[in-house]
């Protein structure tokens, strides 16, 4: 029983991580690196040259600024969750609990898991971000950046019916990235970054009382918490081949991380469950995203992107214990590679006005198989308006809303916890707003 419940704790916190892992597809991704770009719904990431941000975009776009800046802001995430449809039923192996059951039976129905599905249980979160990028002449160009690219959080009420599933999630990316560019002639540069990124995370289930000895009573806990550090790079391509046109492709390499972490029960939970270490090696996967930028008037321009996700290398999760020498579990995932879909446009109503707006369609690499209540999400579409106002040459405030909507998904998990036998099931429906400000200085 103590290895199953072993399994089940490592199991859960290797999901929720690569699931927090994700870049350009699925899960509550981060996709806030720029408040500029997000009035467009990101379209021209890779191609449009606005600000310091484009260290993240592209860093080959910043031998195009014509001067030294900073740019540095955030995007506020409000996240809403409907649950509807829910059903849970548990059973017992009989036998093995010391039940008295007729021959020929094994599982004894203990019934539905009394509990709430309130929904909300993502948190307003603020995604920050910092980016520096100086021209040292026409040609070479050094930047910095700061951000998150990934991070999760869900939090649900601690009666929530799937909690023997996951009630709480959290994982945080940050990212520190040093970026050199270089401008061969008027149409051709190239850049190159490098990623320092620290991963930290906390995950929790839930474990009935009736394995506590408890039947109907208060469940246990068991807590899951790790982290690493690792390096990953990025490079970049940009090529105008008249002045009107930009194409840009961003390539973000794999990140290799080896998480380790311990696990800790409460609640009576520690009675069965024994602490140890354990370690995950997970690899998120390569990003390719490519974007064209058309200037159509001196006032117009209208930006398409695509960005794809290698997520197919992402086959099974393999936890190492430090009791036994097997892995802990060892579990398919099947993930698909992801695509991402953008269009935008910015139009400069004034020397000191720029409006935007765009919309994006996202696509999950996740499937209704293994679909789990940490991250129930699906096909996401946005739509983004924006607007950038100078009041000086040095300065430019800009600003951003983002409506997400998610298509309608279903949970249907099962799982065994020693001798019981758990089932969930729910229809979820999620939306999102993000409201972003941003403000770039010129030196």
């Amino acid at each position: 029983m103590h290895n199953k419940f072993n399994k089940l704790t490592w199991a859960v916190a290797a999901a929720a991580a690569a699931f927090a892992s994700q870049a350009n597809a699925g899960g509550y991704q981060i996709n806030e690196q720029s408040v500029s770009g997000q009035g467009y719904g990101h379209a021209g990431r890779s191609s449009n040259v606005n600000d310091a941000t484009i260290v993240f975009g592209n860093p080959a776009g910043m031998s195009f600024l014509d001067r030294a800046q900073v740019t540095a802001g955030g995007t506020y995430l409000n996240v809403n969750s409907e649950i509807r449809n829910a059903r849970s039923d548990s059973s017992i192996d009989g036998a093995a609990a010391g039940l008295p059951v007729a021959p020929g039976d094994v599982q004894v129905p203990l019934g539905p898991i009394d509990g709430t599905n309130n929904g909300d249980m993502v948190p307003g979160t603020l995604v920050p971000f910092a980016f520096y990028a100086h021209p040292v002449n026409e040609r070479l160009a050094f930047g910095f950046g700061v951000y998150a690219p990934f991070g999760s959080k869900t939090e649900y009420e601690n009666t929530f019916e799937g909690r023997n599933f996951g009630n709480y999630t959290e994982v945080r990316v940050m990212s520190a990235q040093p970026t050199v560019s270089y401008r061969f002639n008027d149409q051709w540069s190239v850049g190159l970054g490098v990623t320092y990124n620290r991963v930290d995370g906390e995950l929790a289930t839930s474990i009935p009382g009736t394995l506590l000895g408890r039947p109907g009573g208060q469940d246990g806990e068991v807590r899951v918490e790790g982290d690493d550090e690792a390096y990953g790079y990025n490079f970049g391509v940009m090529y105008q081949p008249a002045p009107e046109t930009t194409l840009g492709l961003t390539y973000r390499s794999k990140v290799s991380y080896t998480l380790e972490g311990a696990s800790r029960a409460s609640g009576g939970a520690e009675a069965l469950i024994p602490n140890q270490d354990a370690s995950l090696k997970l690899t998120t996967p390569e990003t390719v995203n490519f974007s064209v930028t058309q200037k159509m008037t001196d006032r117009l321009k209208l930006m398409f992107g695509a960005s794809w996700a290698r997520w197919s290398r992402f086959e099974q999760i393999r936890i190492e214990g430090s009791v036994n020498p097997d892995p802990i579990t060892e579990e398919t995932q099947d993930y698909s590679n992801a695509w991402a879909f953008g269009v935008g446009g910015e139009y400069q109503l004034s020397t000191q006005l720029a409006l935007r707006a765009g919309v994006t369609i996202d696509n999950t690499p996740t499937n209704d198989e293994y679909r789990s209540v940490r991250i129930p999400s699906d096909d996401r579409r946005i739509f983004s308006i924006g607007a950038g106002w100078s009041p000086t040459e040095d300065l430019t405030l800009d600003f951003a809303y983002s409506y997400l909507t998610e298509r309608s998904t279903t949970i249907d998990r099962e799982r065994s916890l020693g001798p019981m036998e758990l089932d969930y099931a729910a229809d979820y429906k999620n939306e999102a707003h993000g409201f972003g400000a941003q403000l770039t200085y010129r030196f």
